[in-house]
């Protein structure tokens, strides 16, 4: 263990815990319409209404403050398993720069290549010289990034310690099979690209995505392009903030019942976050022209997760070309924050494809140094 790492406590002070109440105690609300409460419109009034109540009344942020947040859930169940014929796990749970309780970088073009290299030092920093990943939304990204920079047997010209020996991840769009790709993935593959035949599952899962490029991703658009302009209004107004997240904590989940308890708290981190909520706006700037994750490494084991409720999804045999697929699970249930709404069903992913590796002697960590 690195002796310059150091124990960090989340301690917001009651200054800013007071100016947040004064901001809400002089919000302006639009006048109240019939389609006020319609969520075809967008988020409804009168949850906003109530949620700006409790926000300034009886919800306890110190309560919340000394709880982890999205992966509070999944840890328990990885680090205490069940029975002992379940895989125990060590886990790091980073929090990226732009978001939390983290700061932001002090010069443009942090993206996701660049906090695959971050959450790698923090690896290495913390004595694992092996390690698997596991990554949704912005975590699949830097997880395929981490791949193909610090996995073994990469065709990739950067320099590789072979640390990351198999992946996991959720939220997935695969780019298709191209002739061109035929030695990695296999002719099959592309013949069914070529002539697809979907299952209603992936039928689904296709439709899906498309409705979200269609009608649920003008957020991306406007993150992608004008991040300054949402990130003031965002920094500035806590109801415009809590309107702008409620509606994708809603929208993004398989009918989770979220309580109110939970939607202030994943509030509460933008409108505390070291950096402001426009930092993570800008990822999105950034991100959407920086190097896209196109490789395939074959010295990393692959496994992938689907939830009908996410917002991509690909065929099944579009997971092929990220790299050599061990492990492929298509649920019942779930939806875009699948470790908060169904960690039992992540957590057990997990377990049976990192714990067949294991067993099986394809992979071997050594744990911390």
């Amino acid at each position: 263990m690195d002796s310059d790492i150091k124990p960090f406590n989340i301690s917001i002070s009651d200054a800013k815990i007071a100016q947040l109440h004064h901001k809400l105690e002089h919000a302006t609300f639009p006048d109240e319409t019939p389609l006020s409460d319609d969520w075809a419109g967008g988020v409804p009034l009168s949850d906003i209404k109530r949620l700006v109540n409790y926000l300034k009344g009886d919800f306890d942020w110190r309560q919340q403050e000394r709880r982890f947040i999205e992966v509070a859930k999944i840890l328990p169940l990885l680090t205490n398993p069940d029975s002992q014929d379940q895989p125990c796990f060590d886990d790091v749970a980073p929090s990226l720069p732009n978001f939390g309780f983290s700061s932001g970088p002090s010069k443009p073009g942090s993206v996701l290549e660049q906090y695959a290299e971050y959450c790698h030092k923090l690896m290495l920093k913390l004595g694992y010289s092996n390690y698997a990943t596991q990554g949704g939304d912005w975590g699949n990204g830097i997880t395929r990034f981490m791949d193909i920079r610090y996995g073994p047997a990469s065709s990739s010209e950067t320099k590789k310690s072979g640390a990351v020996w198999a992946s996991h991840i959720n939220h997935n769009l695969a780019v298709p099979p191209s002739i061109s790709t035929i030695p990695q993935h296999g002719s099959l593959v592309y013949l069914k690209y070529l002539f697809p035949t979907y299952s209603n599952r992936e039928k689904e899962g296709l439709a899906r995505t498309h409705r979200f490029w269609e009608e649920g991703a003008a957020y991306n658009g406007l993150h992608c392009h004008n991040p300054t302009t949402i990130g003031i209004a965002l920094r500035d107004s806590p109801v415009a903030l809590l309107s702008w997240i409620y509606g994708k904590l809603y929208d993004w989940t398989d009918s989770y019942p979220w309580t109110d308890d939970e939607i202030l708290t994943w509030i509460s981190i933008y409108q505390f976050a070291s950096a402001g909520p426009k930092a993570g706006c800008r990822v999105y700037y950034h991100s959407a022209t920086a190097k896209k994750v196109e490789e395939y490494n074959p010295g990393v084991k692959l496994g992938v997760s689907t939830f009908p409720k996410d917002l991509l999804m690909s065929p099944s045999y579009h997971y092929r070309t990220l790299g050599p697929l061990v492990f492929e699970n298509w649920h019942n249930k779930g939806g875009h924050f699948a470790a908060w709404e169904v960690p039992e069903l992540l957590v057990e992913d997990m377990r049976v494809m990192f714990g067949g590796l294991v067993k099986s002697g394809e992979i071997n960590f050594p744990g911390p140094k």
